[in-house]
């Protein structure tokens, strides 16, 4: 239909055929006809279609090829390479953010928060125990000696809490699935109808 609209010569009927292809390429996207500047983006596909050739009377100015053609400017993507990489880039964010806290019960509420997040996430990385210094270590490196909780003398919730809630879930009966006792052998040999 573009490439017939480009070859007739007659300008009236060019622009009549251009305004009943609009019409088509509208009817084929009815759930589009409510977003803003839908009837500016249609003409902009019309003559990307006819390359450019098409000469008709736009109700919207023609972007040129060449910006249509430019290459976009390559992003920017974050380069985070974080020291210890199991406790993840957020933990960094809430420790610099603890840090601008004025000293208070809610600071060190929010640093012994942190330091049992930074357990929780350690253990899921190394699925081992591990000591309450090694944490406090951690947060007093990543917030640049600035959070030192080794000096208070405090304990982290143990590692086993931890533990015991990544353990595989039981049935209802308190046992493990029948997948798991021996001798099942789940639906293997059984007739399918």
């Amino acid at each position: 239909m573009v490439d017939y609209c480009v070859s007739i010569e007659d300008r009236d009927e060019r622009n009549r055929i251009a305004q009943a292809i609009i019409s088509v390429m509208g009817n084929m996207q009815p759930h589009l006809r409510d977003v803003p500047d839908f009837q500016h983006k249609l003409w902009d596909q019309l003559f990307i279609m006819s390359d450019f050739k098409l000469d008709v009377d736009s109700p919207f100015p023609i972007t040129p090829k060449e910006t249509l053609q430019q290459r976009p400017e390559p992003l920017d993507y974050p380069q985070n390479h974080p020291k210890y990489r199991f406790y993840g880039n957020n933990i960094k964010r809430m420790i610099d953010q603890a840090v601008q806290w004025e000293k208070g019960d809610k600071r060190d509420g929010l640093e012994y928060a942190i330091a049992n997040h930074m357990k929780k996430c350690y253990l899921n990385w190394n699925k081992d125990t591990v000591d309450d210094k090694v944490i406090f270590n951690h947060l007093f490196e990543l917030s640049d000696g600035q959070i030192d909780l080794a000096s208070d003398g405090e304990n982290l919730t143990e590692s086993g809490q931890f533990l015991k809630q990544q353990q595989p879930r039981t049935t209802k009966s308190g046992g493990r699935s029948n997948s798991g006792k021996k001798g099942s052998r789940g639906n293997r040999g059984k007739k399918r109808y």
